[in-house]
């Protein structure tokens, strides 16, 4: 928030008649213990009463609501040798990203707390979560119909529909969001006066009107946003890329931090990464042009899916990460499905996001996307990606070149189960035949093949079209799940 929208927010909060469960006024009481015990209360507040934020503001009298300023400096304050911001959200849990301002209205300093709701659990400060009651905080154990109403509430909106930035004007919608490129994506006019923007925004759930104000929520943000910093919740998940020198993190040539919303920065993103990526004169046999190690379209398919499928409650940002031997794309968050099912599956934890960039043609219907992968790797005659769950995250790698005789045994029956995968989404079978040219075999060496398969029934993840046919040369075979 700029300091008009800050003082906008201050005059929103006094107008309100009285304090609440989600509001608190103070003057000067600055104890850092006080005000851990007053976030988690304002948390869980605004959680049971449906709001966004909670509000703690310094400055204000809490029984006539008159701005009256503090001698608390917030951004100045410390506990021990440590800043205070740092010092509370250690002992916060979950650890809230919650945004301290400062600014002076009527030359007189206030300080503003703005707290993100809780969700999926009470917000605790050491070890014990509290609730205000009236204009005291307690305990929530005290109160385990409130504590209930927290847990049985759970998020209250889905993230693209919370709010990222509240009670601003029209004008300051057209100044924090890249209306333009919207209209241009979408290859419509742009309208002829603001409010025609301001109406489309509200449709497509950018914006919300309230009253003579707006608010933006996250998936407006996240998508048209000019500058990701202007929004405080939404900056860390800033898109990453990174060059190595090598095959491992020990020197970075460069790094790209993203700035933009998904939507106006997709182009240039993919733009950079496939700028970074190696060429090669000579891939396998398929292509003898000075192309590129990667097919673009597969990075542009795997930076999209990256984006649709993080998950925004968890912390970390996505990233592409650039090594000589590899290109690493990770999301934050697990896969909602096992990765077997990229190729034929697709649920998303972000539909409206993801609705909207199929809409923009940043992506591609659903779950189309993973087979033209799969289909542009083999083109290329590289080892299968591989798609991989790990404790927070979801991570996709796609290698460079190899011959068929450099690849280790896990590479060849992943990219055999893939084959039959995208033989199979085409209604077509995969045969010995059809794998030998995926590795671009000789027929005379259908025998290698003829092992991959069977290293590759053995794991399970392929079947006999017909089990009763008894010729292995002419044999069909189709994925495990078909």
């Amino acid at each position: 928030m700029n300091e008009k929208q800050l003082k906008n927010l201050v005059l929103e909060l006094t107008g309100q008649p009285k304090e609440c469960e989600w509001i608190e006024f103070k003057k000067n009481n600055s104890d850092p213990v006080e005000i851990g015990k007053r976030i988690s209360a304002l948390s869980n507040g605004a959680c049971i009463h449906n709001q966004d934020y909670g509000y703690l503001v310094y400055g204000v009298e809490d029984d006539s609501h008159k701005i009256v300023g503090s001698s608390f400096k917030c951004k100045l304050q410390k506990k021990g040798n440590e800043e205070l911001e740092h010092w509370l959200i250690q002992r916060l849990n979950p650890r809230i990203d919650f945004t301290i301002k400062q600014i002076n209205i009527e030359d007189k300093n206030i300080c503003i707390f703005i707290i993100p709701s809780a969700h999926n659990q009470p917000v605790e400060f050491t070890h014990k979560a509290y609730v205000r009651i009236g204009s005291i905080t307690r305990e929530l154990s005290e109160f385990p119909e409130k504590a209930r109403k927290i847990w049985k509430k759970g998020n209250s909106k889905v993230f693209e529909l919370r709010i990222a930035q509240e009670s601003i004007s029209g004008s300051d919608i057209v100044e924090l969001l890249s209306t333009q490129t919207y209209f241009e994506l979408l290859n419509i006019p742009y309208p002829s006066s603001r409010d025609g923007v301001l109406k489309k925004f509200v449709s497509e759930d950018f914006i919300i009107k309230n009253k003579s104000k707006y608010h933006i929520t996250n998936l407006g943000a996240i998508l048209l946003a000019k500058d990701l910093n202007n929004f405080s919740e939404l900056k860390r998940k800033a898109i990453r890329a990174i060059v190595y020198d090598g095959n491992n993190k020990l020197n970075t040539i460069r790094e790209q931090i993203g700035v933009r919303g998904y939507a106006v920065g997709f182009e240039g993103l993919v733009n950079w990464v496939n700028s970074q990526l190696p060429a090669n004169e000579v891939i396998g046999k398929a292509l003898r042009d000075n192309v590129r190690m990667y097919p673009e379209i597969a990075i542009r398919e795997l930076i999209a899916n990256m984006i649709i499928h993080q998950d925004f409650e968890e912390k970390g940002f996505p990233m592409v990460e650039i090594y000589s031997d590899r290109i690493e794309i990770t999301n934050p968050g697990l896969a909602m499905i096992t990765p077997n099912r990229f190729i034929d599956e697709y649920l998303s934890r972000n539909e409206k996001l993801a609705d909207i960039m199929r809409r923009f043609r940043i992506c591609e219907e659903k779950g189309s996307g993973i087979d033209k992968v799969i289909a542009f790797t083999e083109h290329y005659q590289l080892p299968a990606p591989n798609f991989l769950i790990q404790e927070k995250h979801t991570k996709t790698i796609m290698y460079s070149y190899q011959s068929f005789n450099d690849m280790e045994k896990n590479d060849k029956i992943r990219a055999c189960y893939q084959h039959a995968c995208l033989k199979y989404v085409t209604n077509e079978k995969m045969t010995n035949q059809s794998l030998r040219e995926r590795f671009k075999i000789e027929s005379k060496n259908a025998a290698i093949i003829s092992r991959v398969i069977r290293d590759t029934l053995e794991e399970s993840l392929i079947k006999d079209d017909d089990p009763s046919t008894k010729s292995r040369k002419y044999a069909k075979y189709i994925p495990f799940w078909a």
